[in-house]
């Protein structure tokens, strides 16, 4: 049995659990430690168990902590040969990462680790680089796509092949347009290598999901330009106009900002 947990998901700190009880794996680590210590604790595991973390970008809320995961509990941290530079160019990076315990990987080269195959790919992000992760185990496909700033090809062939995925539906196009942020930080955001909006995120499900997707998780909700509820009243809006049923056609959550997601069994 394969169990996934989110730990946070968001500005403020993005962290997902992956386990098989024989090879557990962190993908991001921006959380603090003391926060990825107690949420692991309140759902049964303890950070011992992880084999290693796999990073998708070198912004703060996405590494946090994974300086301290590596040089206090001996954890390698997987990454781009570009995001393991920008690691330790971040100022939120107080324990550096030592070559040691650096791993590189590359977009669409399978990684194999336990019982995880790990194929990083592709997304256009402000960041040093960027990616994905396809994690494949026991039959299952699962994806994980965040700080995206616009669909690809290879974007659509992840969700096409996913069983679940969590994918990005960071704000709501009118809510930005009218909210406090300045001109510019509204451009970045809006840009091809800023974030996913819901509608974005809608119409890439409902074109590219398949039969074969079992559970949807809507992340990177921004708190000031998106609701929850909103997010998933647009997503299921758009899916319907396609004539696909959230909830019966596959599960569909949001994952909240700073409040741990129960503990979901893939089967």
């Amino acid at each position: 049995m394969v169990r996934f947990f989110c730990l946070g998901s968001g500005s403020s700190g993005n962290s997902y659990f992956l386990t098989t009880g024989h090879t557990s794996i962190l993908i991001d680590a921006g959380l603090s430690l003391r926060a990825l210590r107690r949420t692991l604790e309140s759902h049964g595991f303890t950070l011992d168990v992880l084999d290693a973390v796999f990073v998708t970008h070198d912004h703060a809320d996405h590494i946090k902590s994974v300086g301290n995961l590596a040089n206090d509990y001996d954890i390698p941290i997987y990454a781009t040969p570009e995001v393991l530079l920008g690691i330790n160019r971040n100022y939120c990076v107080t324990s550096k990462l030592t070559e040691s315990h650096a791993r590189q990987v590359h977009k669409m080269q399978p990684l194999q680790l336990g019982e995880f195959t790990v194929t990083p790919f592709e997304v256009l992000h402000d960041s040093s680089d960027c990616v994905g992760y396809r994690v494949e185990v026991e039959g299952i496909t699962f994806c994980l796509i965040t700080d995206a700033g616009q669909v690809t090809p290879q974007i659509e062939e992840m969700v096409h092949e996913a069983n679940y995925l969590v994918l990005e539906s960071n704000h709501d196009e009118e809510m930005l347009a009218r909210g406090p942020y300045p001109a510019y930080l509204k451009g970045r955001i809006r840009s091809g290598r800023g974030h996913l909006s819901n509608r974005e995120c809608a119409n890439l499900l409902a074109q590219h999901a398949t039969e074969k997707l079992r559970h949807v998780w809507l992340c990177h909700l921004s708190e000031e330009n998106n609701h929850p509820e909103l997010a998933r009243k647009t997503v299921s809006s758009v899916l319907r106009s396609y004539g696909i049923i959230e909830g019966v056609d596959f599960q569909m959550e949001v994952l909240r900002r700073k409040t741990p997601s129960r503990v979901y069994d893939l089967v």
